[in-house]
């Protein structure tokens, strides 16, 4: 594969192009990869607006009828409910592993068995967060599903 870069002026729109022979997985997946990278969403801290790109969230938290994102070292507060954050993020990147957590599988270190049937992920920054039970095969089919 030839991969080509160009300068074009600050005055035009950046674009991305693919020329492939047919549009298979591969491609696809590089499409998810783009947009994941491109992909914002806003946020709050100390009653100022924030663009998060959805790439550096680790996790999505909702606690007391509010949403956390998290970042490796900040948390913001988002307007959104966690249902619609697991609209918003790519389903290959991200997962739900318990009634109040999304988290990014790409941030996960490390997984390992804990009490009572659950799992315990140790993300990117150091930080656990717990996978409930009745998420545990969800994870394991998903991660599974990643190894080609």
């Amino acid at each position: 594969m030839e991969i080509n870069i160009r300068n074009i002026e600050p005055s035009q729109k950046e674009y991305i192009e693919i020329g492939c022979w047919r549009v298979n997985e591969r491609v696809n997946e590089i499409v998810r990869f783009i947009k994941l990278k491109d992909g914002h969403v806003e946020a709050y801290k100390d009653e100022k607006q924030y663009r998060i790109a959805l790439s550096d969230i680790l996790y999505v938290e909702s606690v007391d009828d509010k949403c956390f994102v998290y970042l490796t070292d900040d948390c913001y507060e988002s307007r959104k409910r966690l249902y619609e954050f697991e609209e918003l993020l790519p389903s290959e990147n991200y997962l739900r592993i318990s009634k109040s957590v999304v988290v990014n599988l790409m941030k996960i270190e490390q997984i390992r068995p804990a009490l009572n049937g659950r799992f315990l992920c140790r993300l990117s920054n150091g930080e656990d967060v717990i996978v409930s039970r009745k998420y545990v095969p969800e994870m394991k089919e998903k991660l599974r599903g990643d190894r080609r």
